[in-house]
């Protein structure tokens, strides 16, 4: 249950692509590193893992970069921490009872499940859509539409 840099950083990735991709052109790693103040390096690790998953597509060359490949309403915040951190639990023993002795006997257990599932789904009733509607409102720095 715990959210890791690949899953904020991954967010703010897909998000940097759907709010610069002007009628679907390819937005170049490098622009999205520079805006997020990321490393071009990690983020590429992590565009690796979304186009594997079937988010994001590459274009190569002079006006390459990446597009997404699914509609920002049908891409749920919960899928992308499930893809880039795992769907870790709070506890080992959540998924796997046999991982603890006194799982049969826990009486916690069934919270710690309850957190986990709580939290997955929070993060799948949020879209790109919802963080993009977000991202304009922002007083700081909002991106242009169709920039």
């Amino acid at each position: 249950m715990k959210l890791t840099t690949r899953s904020r950083y991954g967010t703010r990735l897909l998000l940097d692509i759907a709010l610069h991709s002007e009628n679907g052109s390819p937005v170049p790693s490098k622009d999205t590193a520079d805006r997020e103040g990321l490393s071009l390096k990690y983020l590429e690790k992590l565009i690796k893992m979304l186009k594997q998953a079937g988010y994001v597509k590459g274009k190569r060359g002079p006006n390459g970069g990446n597009v997404l490949v699914r509609a920002p309403e049908d891409i749920s915040i919960g899928e992308v921490a499930r893809i880039l951190d795992g769907e870790e639990q709070v506890l080992g023993c959540e998924g796997d009872p046999s991982t603890c002795p006194r799982a049969a006997v826990c009486l916690k257990r069934s919270i710690w499940d309850d957190a986990s599932l709580a939290m997955y789904r929070m993060l799948d009733s949020y879209s790109l859509a919802d963080l993009m509607k977000d991202a304009y409102l922002c007083p700081v720095n909002p991106p242009r539409r169709g920039d």
